[in-house]
């Protein structure tokens, strides 16, 4: 396909970038415990400007690291020292021909006493955000005046370090999103009450960065173009807002939405529709002749050339996509498009500890770490058992290391347990990533075997350099008396199409993502369907705002939700519950129990064949893990120190 729109010149203001893709701002917690520069996060950044990325946005970067924090390890320029690491940062990312923007941010109400030392959030009005819980204390004339210097400030401290331009961040209910929006403000002064004293606030930091930076420095504004929150910032406001600061001449508006009470718009979980945001950039571009540009849960190359084609944006974000793969770009321009790794919306960098991570890139906030792949003196053999994730993403890294791999796989298909994905559109997310874990086994010309399942004398006979057991889980059957009736099966039956029901009156247990497409599989067969939650380590994966969204949906199929109880029996006809705080007994009446408690470790091969010979490593469900993210990370690592593994 060509790309011309995607791929062509853009402008934002006076500055011209290679391309219509930009990497829009992303917390990491890789800057140093003082918010300061540190190398992993240059490497994390230039490997994005590497892969072709035309404008670079950092992440949000605090003016006022007192009382306008967001995040531990946030980035900072809110004094001259900082100035170094950030020029640093710049001449990197500009090696490439990439640009790069800073985001300037203050938290306001969205900050918590924990990260402020103890000190009293600080708001435009002492409306609480129901998230933080925390009431804030109502600025002051001469504070509000301060924090406006502080963004003007960083900004020129950005200039002098050779930044490209800024952003200022007003959207997902910051302080700007608070002066912005009649939920927040609240205020009867110069700063509150009609719109042109709610938006002084912004209008004074712009007038303030373009008389300080001039005119040719571009300062772009982040909105909620709709906060989906009632009384907050909608798309009517919001075409108010855009067409006014035009007039005060920002260079770019970068359509988002939502705040910290609606997450989830600011975060999409993998039920979400690909590009369901566009519609906010394409309403914000009817009205102003700046560019826009449009972000959320984009990933799809030729979705990205029709928003741009059909005029609904100037430019588009592509945020998660690039922690997924920081080589897009350069793989669409190279017309590698099936070589890419799309992100599957699994939210696993919004929820891992620690530093930002990817369930699919083990690379991602690790730069440093894994720099190249060492090439191996000679093409010795390795024998990976499991064509599931953790078992493809070995043998991918093995195979341009150098090694022969061959890998077999008992069943016809490659993908393991995420073949076992129903929901339709977070289905078509992963079959993304299963056809390109596929795609690399054909291009690297990996030795596949399907409809093979090894046995030890055949691992033996081909007296591998190293073995890797990829041989995944089975479904975790809980101590339950009755487990084993003939009325009760597991979530692979019913995802296999092994068990058919029709009108029967079905219990599941259970909490993952995998229980609740079980449900909903059910219920839209015409099953009378009941879930009862009960704690997994799958369950403990999923956001609370992915939670939500899940229970809703089984609300509109009209599946009962039971929580807070424990399942003492089964048996043919009932299932016998007690309330965890009181143990009062409940019974229902049931056809049929499916158990979807997610996955225990299957490996039959392990015991016998480690002790007949060596280097033998297990990795994925099968060491005990449970999640695509250990899977992947399990594969990764081990292929990626085989050597050192093999020589220790």
């Amino acid at each position: 396909m060509n790309y011309q729109h995607m791929l062509s010149k853009g402008k934002v203001g006076t500055l011209t970038l290679n391309n219509r893709i930009v990497m829009p701002a992303m917390s990491t917690n890789l800057a140093g415990p003082s918010g300061e520069v540190t190398d992993q996060l240059i490497r994390y950044y230039e490997e994005r400007a590497m892969g072709g990325t035309g404008l670079i946005i950092t992440e949000f970067t605090s003016i006022d690291y007192e009382l306008g924090r967001g995040a531990v390890n946030q980035l900072r320029i809110d004094d001259d020292r900082f100035i170094p690491g950030i020029k640093r940062l710049a001449n990197t990312i500009h090696k490439y021909g990439a640009k790069i923007f800073v985001q300037l941010h203050h938290a306001g109400r969205e900050s918590n006493s924990m990260l402020t030392g103890g000190k009293q959030i600080v708001a435009p009005s002492p409306v609480t955000c129901e998230v933080i819980g925390e009431e804030p204390r109502e600025l002051t004339i001469e504070e509000i005046k301060e924090i406006i210097n502080k963004f003007i400030a960083g900004a020129y401290r950005c200039k002098m370090a050779g930044i490209d331009g800024v952003e200022l961040h007003g959207a997902h209910g910051y302080l700007i999103n608070q002066f912005l929006s009649p939920n927040t403000n609240l205020r009867s002064d110069e700063y509150g009450g009609s719109f042109k004293n709610r938006i002084r606030f912004l209008e004074e930091i712009i007038v303030g960065i373009k008389q300080l930076c001039g005119h040719d420095f571009p300062v772009t504004v982040r909105l909620s173009v709709d906060e989906f929150e009632k009384g907050g910032t909608d798309i009517t406001l919001s075409r108010e807002i855009s067409v006014y600061l035009e007039k005060l001449g920002i260079d770019g508006l970068h359509a988002s939405a939502g705040n910290y009470n609606t997450m989830d718009k600011v975060i999409e979980s993998p039920l979400v529709e690909e590009g369901w945001r566009v519609y906010l950039a394409e309403e914000i571009k009817k009205e102003v002749n700046i560019p826009v540009i449009t972000v959320g849960n984009i990933r799809d190359p030729q979705f990205v050339e029709s928003i741009l084609a059909e005029g609904k944006a100037d430019f588009v974000a592509i945020g998660r996509g690039h922690l997924a793969d920081p080589e897009w770009v350069r793989k669409v321009s190279d017309g590698r498009e099936k070589e890419i790794r799309m992100c599957i919306s699994c939210l696993h960098c919004m929820y891992s500890k620690g530093h930002v991570e990817c369930s699919i890139n083990v690379r991602a906030g690790r730069e440093l770490e894994f720099t190249e792949m060492t090439q191996v003196d000679e093409k010795r053999p390795v024998l990976i058992i499991g064509g599931g994730p953790g078992g493809l993403e070995a043998a991918r890294v093995l195979t341009i290391k150098g090694y022969h791999v061959i890998l077999f796989e008992k069943k016809d298909t490659l993908g393991g347990q995420l073949n076992l994905v129903t929901d339709p559109v977070y289905k078509k997310k992963m079959k993304r990533y299963v056809d390109y874990l596929c795609h690399e086994m054909d291009r690297l010309k990996v030795d596949i075997r399907l409809n093979h399942e090894a046995s030890v004398e055949l691992i033996k006979s081909y007296e591998p350099y190293a073995v890797l057991l990829a041989t995944g889980g089975v479904p975790l059957v809980p101590n339950i008396e009755g487990y084993d009736l003939p009325n009760v099966c597991s979530y692979r039956d019913i995802k296999l199409q092994s068990n058919a029901f029709y009108d029967k009156k079905i219990v599941v247990l259970g909490s993952g993502m995998v229980c609740h497409s079980t449900c909903r599989r059910l219920a839209e067969e015409g099953n009378e369907v009941t879930l009862i939650e009960l704690p997994t380590k799958s369950g403990r994966k999923i956001s609370p705002e992915t939670r939500v969204r899940l229970l809703e949906k089984l609300k509109k199929e009209n599946i009962q939700i039971i929580t807070e109880h424990k399942v003492s029996t089964i048996t043919m006809n009932e299932i016998f519950l007690e309330k965890k705080e009181s143990e009062e007994k409940v019974k229902m009446a049931i056809d049929h129990v499916v158990i979807a408690m997610g996955v225990q470790a299957y490996n039959p091969l392990g015991d016998r064949l480690s002790k007949e010979m060596d280097n033998v490593f297990i990795i994925g469900d099968a060491a005990g893990h449970t999640s695509l993210a250990d899977a992947t990370k399990g594969g990764f690592e081990t292929a990626y120190v085989l050597e050192s593994l093999v020589n220790s």
